[in-house]
This record gives C-alpha cells, structure tokens and sequence, in this order.
C-alpha cells in the first residue's frame, strides 16, 4: 500500500501562485519539496537541473560540518540556518531520484519512520528498559537482525562502516567492532605506541617517504585503540586540541604585535618562551 501523501497543486502555474502566496514564516516541508521540483523542471534554474549525486556530494558535507559548528558553539540561530541547508541536500537528492523513478523524498520519511518505530520497542512496543545503555544494546541487536543478510562475516560489518567518515572516527568505530583483536588492556596499547613510534622513526632515517606514510598510519590507528581504551572519541579531541592550538596561536601573535614586532622576524627559542608564558596564564 502505498503513503497518502498532502495533495499539493499540479501544474506548474499553481505550484508557483501557491509558494508566492504563502506568508513569511508559514512554509512547509511540502513546500521546500515543491520548491525543489521547480528548480529542477522545466523553466527552473539553470544550475539545480544540471546537478547529480556527485557533483553536490561535498556540498553535502559541507552543510554538516557547518551544523556541527552551529552545535559547537551553542548558536541557535545559525544552526537553524545550518539545519535548513543540510535539510535541502536530503530533498536536493530524494529529488534526483524521483526523476529516475527509483524513490522520492516520502520514501525517505516512511523508511526512518520505521526504522524509528522497528528501533525502539520499549516506547512503541512492550520491551522494558531500565537505562540508556539497555537502549544502545537493543538498538544495536535489531540492527543486527536488519542487516544479517547483507553482513555474513565481521569483515562485512567492518566495511559498511563509512569509507568517507572522518578518518579518526572511522578507525576507532572500526576498531570497536573488531573486538576479537583488540588489545587486552591500556598498558598494551602503551607499548604498541612506543613500538609504534620507533618505527616511524625507523622510516624517516631510511628516507622512504612511502615507509613513513605507512608507518605513521599504524601509528594513528594505534591512538585511535587509545582513545576507545580511555572512553575519550578521538575526533572530537583533535578538534579541541586544534580549536585551542589556534587560541594560544592568537594570543602569541597578539604579545608579539604588541611589541610591534612580527611573529615571522622572531627565533623560534623566543616563541616558544612566549608561548610557554600564555600556556600557564
């Protein structure tokens, strides 16, 4: 049986005296999926017809990270904003494929509404739960049920993980998922690092850019069975680490200038004199 769907105007003409007629702030989401289709018909715009998939996939991501942002900072009002866009890439593609005849964006909806439903027993169905964690364990069980056809082998279930995921996060996700090699306690993974290390080492005096690259991928990997072995998620700490090796940066360069010098004209002994001082203000 198929969704009713919102009976929406038919011909382009009533399309656009609807969406012109509509007051500010009274749009829908019946709406932004009407808009969408007149960009992309007939007379729309030149450029919304001309995309596909790929030509609009980073823009995708793009609007992501810019929520992301809005949610970092605790911006309302540009994660609204931010919200907006990345709810047009999903309507933008849904789009793309109802024109192939394949799905559109109510299909979308229909299918994480089940997925919804299916997911979470102990509010629509009679399953108890005493915690969050009994959540996440049912959760990842009927998962499990959805997707044992298409994933026989643990090597499966390590490859549907997202190739185009950040790679911190993909490698530590990875490495939660290969359980049966992980490493038996922190200390292990302590020495692996300093194995690790002196490989890098190894590569870098040997001149081999490819052994380096190699190398210091086993290193970072190896972090990655740090951070999931102290709790911590390995993107989120090199964001703030970077987020706050850009603060100190700034307030470096803002004694230097004060001085009415440049950062650039300075030894580095004396930056790092500079830095040491703001680092333990």
């Amino acid at each position: 049986m198929e969704t009713e769907k919102t009976a929406l105007p038919a011909s382009r003409e009533e399309k656009m005296a609807h969406l012109l007629g509509v007051k500010k702030g009274q749009y829908t989401f019946d709406d932004l999926v009407m808009i969408m289709e007149l960009l992309r018909g007939e007379g729309g715009c030149p450029w919304d017809r001309e995309q596909d998939h790929h030509s609009i996939r980073n823009d995708f991501i793009e609007e992501t990270y810019e929520a992301v942002e809005a949610i970092d900072k605790d911006d309302p009002v540009h994660l609204r904003e931010e919200l907006g866009d990345v709810l047009l890439q999903v309507v933008f593609h849904a789009r793309i494929e109802d024109e192939a005849g394949r799905f559109d964006v109510y299909d979308v909806t229909n299918d994480i509404c089940e997925k919804l439903i299916y997911r979470h027993p102990h509010v629509f169905g009679k399953v108890h739960v005493e915690n969050s964690q009994e959540v996440l364990t049912n959760w990842d069980a009927l998962k499990g049920v959805e997707k044992r056809a298409e994933r026989v082998t643990l090597t499966d279930t390590l490859r549907s993980i997202p190739a185009m995921e950040p790679a911190l996060m993909r490698a530590q996700k990875v490495g939660k998922k290969a359980a049966c090699l992980d490493f038996g306690s922190t200390e292990e993974v302590y020495r692996k690092l300093d194995e690790e290390i002196a490989e890098v080492r190894a590569a870098a005096d040997s001149g081999d850019k490819a052994a380096v690259e190699e190398e210091m991928g086993d290193l970072l990997l190896t972090v990655t069975s740090l951070c999931r072995k102290l709790g911590v998620k390995g993107e989120e700490c090199l964001y703030h680490a970077t987020d706050k090796f850009i603060d100190r940066f700034s307030r470096v360069e803002q004694a230097v200038l004060a001085r009415g010098q440049r950062m650039e004209d300075l030894p580095m002994s004396e930056l790092d004199a500079i830095w040491d001082s703001i680092k333990h203000t």
